[in-house]
């Protein structure tokens, strides 16, 4: 690694709703850690392109364009930054709106460590493991970066990354609709709250009959009952909710954000919740569930 001309790197992580969970923290291995729980992995997330540049001082920079704070993604910047000294420039992107339940925070930390982890040589896993405590220790969510790393329909029976997490996959055919009435809702603000921690676990009661049966209407069936059992919702997201369900559509909270996910019952429906929204006045992004989890990408120069 002892060259001295800059290096690339390129990797996409795909975000990702929660339909329902339940906080799993008790392990000693914060590994084995994060939560149980169902949701869609997107086909939008993070790109990371990063940048490696040999020099007298070590320096890290990190910027997704706004010039707002990113912690989760620069600790994982620093945590596998090549050993020798130079600048690690990595500039993200994020195709969703951060802090709103699409998983972004884990997106960008599992996109920033899979490209400086091309970087810098190592190997994959360290990659995964880091992305993974950032973002747990980072208050951005609770198990994001292993729902991530691969696609469709998933349903988390055991917490935590590999080799200790355990993900149902399945197909998730179609589209969906994910929109945003409000301003982001800080997850330990919802996790540092005793009375709603007990309602969340009364509400994903019904979470190990989804495992065994696992199919786009039962996630959407028990998202829709985790909604309303849970309580988490504003009145905002509790209002777009409701006038989506009167169109004929599965509608649901993202888990934490002020924001919502919504799918007819069936495909032929699709028209008559666009004309839902459009009556309701909110707007929405259709996106597909992800084929694929997190990868590296061609590397291109910057």
């Amino acid at each position: 690694m002892g060259a001295t001309h800059a290096r690339y790197a390129r990797a996409f992580a795909p975000g990702h709703v929660t339909g329902l969970f339940r906080p799993a923290l008790g392990a000693r291995d914060p590994r084995a850690r994060g939560s149980v729980g169902a949701g869609i992995v997107l086909e939008l997330g993070a790109i990371a392109s990063a940048s490696f540049r040999p020099g007298p001082r070590r320096r890290i920079r990190l910027d997704d364009g706004t010039g707002r704070a990113l912690p989760i993604s620069e600790e994982v910047a620093r945590r596998l930054a090549p050993e020798e000294p130079g600048a690690l420039e990595v500039r993200l992107t994020h195709e969703l709106p951060v802090g709103q339940g699409f998983g972004m925070s884990a997106a960008g930390a599992l996109a920033t460590a899979l490209a400086v982890d091309r970087l810098a040589g190592r190997d994959r896993e360290r990659a995964i493991s880091v992305a993974h405590l950032a973002d747990l220790f980072g208050g951005g969510g609770l198990g994001g970066v292993a729902a991530i790393l691969g696609g469709g329909l998933e349903a988390r029976r055991r917490p935590g990354i590999p080799p200790f997490g355990a993900i149902v996959r399945r197909p998730c055919p179609g589209s969906l609709f994910v929109g945003v009435v409000g301003g982001p809702i800080p997850s330990p603000t919802v996790l540092g709250d005793p009375r709603r921690l007990h309602r969340i676990d009364r509400a994903a009661e019904g979470l190990s009959g989804l495992v065994r049966h696992l199919t786009p209407d039962a996630f959407f069936a028990a998202s829709e009952r985790f909604t309303d059992a849970a309580g988490l919702a504003t009145p905002e997201v509790a209002r777009a909710v409701r006038a989506l369900r009167r169109s004929g559509a599965w509608a649901a909270q993202a888990m934490f954000g002020r924001s919502f996910l919504a799918r007819p019952k069936v495909a032929r429906d699709r028209a008559r919740l666009i004309e839902g929204l459009q009556r309701a006045g909110l707007r929405a992004v259709e996106v597909s569930a992800a084929r694929a989890g997190a990868r590296v990408l061609p590397a291109q120069a910057f």
